[in-house]
This record gives C-alpha cells, sequence and structure tokens, in this order.
C-alpha cells in the first residue's frame, strides 16, 4: 500500500478567536492544505466530528461553553476519535499535559509557526494513516476469521433431532473460545443400528489447532463410512488408530489430539469405547451422575506411530445417557483463577439424563461461575441417551 497523506485531509479547527482561526487558515493554504472547517467552541467541535469524520483536529484549550480539556474527556470516550492537536499559549503547559494524558497527539503554540505546523501536521496525518491501515488488516483478519469459524462449526453435526432416532436421543454444544477452536465432535450412523460418537481436543487453541482438528474429524470420518460401506462395525480402537497413523507420521510440533470415540447398539444399549488421553465419559441417569470406568485411558493421538489402542466394551440401561466433555468444561476459570472442576460438573448435571437438558444446566452452571473471565479454552460437550 502507498505510504503517502490523505491528498485532501480533512481538517478542523476550533477556537473562539476569529483571528486565529483565519490566521490558520492563511498558514493551512500556504503548506497547500485544503480550506479546513473551523468551530468556535468545544460544543460546536462534538457537533461537527459527530456529523463528519476528520483526518485532525486542531483544538483550542481555553473556550467558553466547552474548553479544549472538557472536548477531549468526551472524545475519550468514544471508539475510533479523530487526532487532536492542542491549540496553546506556552504559559498553558499544565493544561497540555492534561490534553495527552487525554489522548491528544501533540501540541501547537498560537504563534503558528509555518515549519513546526507542517512539522506537526505531517507527523499526526501519518500515524493517522498508519492506524487506519492497521485498523483496515484487523477488519480484514477478523472477517477470514470469522469465515473460518463458520466454515469449522458447519462440520460438526447440528441437526440433533435427524441423529435421535428410534431410543437413541443425541445433543451436543461446541463454543471455541477463540474464532477457530481445537475441539471437535462427530455422529455418524453406521447401517441401521449403531451409532458412531466421538468428542475430541486438539492440544492449543486458533488456526493450527482448528486445522488439526478438521484433519483429524476427515480421518475418523473416512474410517467410519469405509467400514459402513462394507457393511462393517467397525471396533473404535480401528478408528483412533488410523487417526493416530496420519497425524503421527509427520508431526514435528508434536501437536497431540485427545479423544473419546464409542460405538453404541441402538438396539441393546451395549457398545464399545476407546479413550486416548481423553475426559473420562460420565454416566447420566436417574439416580445421579457417575464417571464412567471398565476402560483404559490410552495415550493421545499424534505422538506415538503405529500405537496398537485398544476398546473396551460398556453398556448402557435404559434411561441412562453417557456423556463426554472436553477440558475447557473441568478447567473453564473465574476472574480469581480456580477452575470449574470436576465436582462441579457432577453437581451441574444432577440427576437429569435428557441430553439437551443436561447440556444445558452444565453450560448455565460454567457461565455463571466463569462470569466476565476470558474463556480459557474450548467448550465442547456431547451426549446419547439410550431409552430402552
Amino acid at each position: 500500500m502507498s505510504a503517502e497523506l490523505p491528498v485532501s485531509p480533512r481538517i478542523l479547527v476550533v477556537d473562539d478567536s476569529s483571528f486565529n482561526r483565519l490566521l490558520l487558515k492563511r498558514r493551512l493554504a500556504e503548506l497547500g492544505y485544503p480550506e479546513p472547517a473551523t468551530a468556535t467552541n468545544g460544543v460546536e467541535a462534538l457537533v461537527a466530528i459527530g456529523a463528519k469524520s476528520f483526518d485532525v483536529v486542531l483544538l483550542d484549550l481555553e473556550m467558553p461553553e466547552l474548553d479544549g480539556i472538557g472536548v477531549l474527556e468526551r472524545l475519550h470516550t468514544q471508539s475510533n476519535p479523530p487526532p487532536v492537536i492542542v491549540i496553546s499559549a506556552q504559559t498553558e503547559m499544565s493544561g497540555v499535559i492534561r490534553c495527552i494524558e487525554l489522548g491528544a497527539e501533540d501540541y501547537l503554540p498560537k504563534s503558528f509557526d509555518p515549519p513546526l505546523l507542517r512539522a506537526r501536521l505531517q507527523a499526526v496525518l501519518e500515524k493517522k494513516r498508519l492506524r487506519d491501515l492497521a485498523a483496515e488488516r484487523l477488519r480484514a483478519l477478523e472477517a477470514e476469521l470469522e469465515s473460518a469459524r463458520l466454515a469449522q462449526l458447519s462440520l460438526v453435526p447440528g441437526d440433533f433431532a435427524g441423529l435421535s432416532r428410534g431410543r437413541i436421543t443425541v445433543a451436543a454444544h461446541m463454543e471455541p473460545a477463540r474464532e477457530v477452536g481445537g475441539d471437535l465432535y462427530d455422529m455418524h450412523w453406521i447401517g441401521p443400528r449403531h451409532l458412531m460418537f466421538v468428542l475430541a481436543d486438539v492440544a492449543g487453541k486458533g488456526a493450527s489447532a482448528g486445522l488439526t482438528m478438521a484433519r483429524s474429524m476427515g480421518l475418523i470420518r473416512a474410517g467410519v463410512r469405509l467400514a459402513d460401506a462394507r457393511g462393517e462395525i467397525p471396533d473404535p480402537a480401528d478408528l483412533l488408530a488410523l487417526a493416530n497413523g496420519d497425524l503421527s507420521a509427520n508431526n514435528p510440533e508434536m501437536t497431540f489430539v485427545t479423544a473419546a470415540l464409542a460405538i453404541l447398539d441402538a438396539e441393546t444399549g451395549e457398545g464399545r469405547i476407546c479413550v486416548a488421553g481423553h475426559e473420562a465419559p460420565l454416566r447420566l441417569s436417574a439416580r445421579g451422575v457417575t464417571i464412567m470406568d471398565g476402560f483404559k485411558i490410552q495415550p493421545p493421538l499424534g505422538i506415538i506411530e503405529d500405537l496398537p489402542y485398544a476398546s473396551a466394551p460398556f453398556r448402557l440401561e435404559p434411561g441412562e445417557a453417557m456423556l463426554l466433555l472436553s477440558d475447557g468444561v473441568t478447567e473453564a476459570h473465574d476472574m480469581q483463577s480456580e477452575l470449574f472442576g470436576k465436582d462441579r460438573v457432577l453437581a451441574a448435571l444432577g440427576t437429569e439424563s435428557d441430553p439437551a437438558t443436561a447440556i444445558a444446566a452444565l453450560l448455565r452452571d460454567v457461565a455463571g461461575f466463569v462470569r466476565e473471565a476470558p474463556p480459557a479454552d474450548d467448550v465442547t460437550v456431547l451426549a446419547v441417551r439410550y431409552a430402552g
């Protein structure tokens, strides 16, 4: 992009002295600047700034109705105020300092010396150009990240009514900590009676984690679809081993993925599960929530090539549900950096086994605990209920 200053910078002169306004107009014309807009006091200046965008404001410090400090105090609350050069007599330096504290870029003695006026204006206009350029690039980046966020969210299933069949009810929620996150979940029916569901968490956040997330999901989906096309019910361990083989083959940064993947028989409530470095699943029932056991937590994906993963059997009784969650839930923290923790997760879920209701209750308690603290990690929850 060009580094040139605006061809016709928009200048506002604010001064209650008609002589000073006329003198500044002449000085600006001599320096090749266009005729400025003018205001006779701070109230008029704020009206003018509200109606039009200016590249620089030459602001007198002492004026009736509203002085320069008052104008800067009002501008200080705005998101993108114009740059201000304070017009001041040398004896007013204490006021000038206050103006600088309120965001004024520079000050100009009332002698309006042309070389000094040129230097002040050029410096302030250049800084504004650079700020505008940075803001433009930030807007473009934010637009790209928003597009990437929407693309990422479109990868995970959202039609829970369509995925809920017969005795199976499902629900899930994913909230990236940034525009693009590293969590993923997926659900896929294999034949008429087996549901594959998985929740995984990529180490790290941001675009790199998001790409690894998409790659991981693609690998798992490929394995599921291949088995489905063959009329086979895959072992969860084989699906994670397939993903691990690709992720660990070329991984110089040692980016790893934790995952919990299960395949459930919708007719019997029986299934198999494989957990790779992930949070243990929870069993939800009318008797309360418990941490599921009977399986071994194995190393995450992407670290050890050709690692033989193993799955374990499980069974959901009629009315029970399995809930998977990422560590962004347990490690959510408040303003004092206290973690939400597993005990609060269990308390939030209580005796609720309906997937959508249980997830909503958990997320509500997490939000109430975190309050104004910025998100530390992606938050993802998935639940599958077997009605029996």
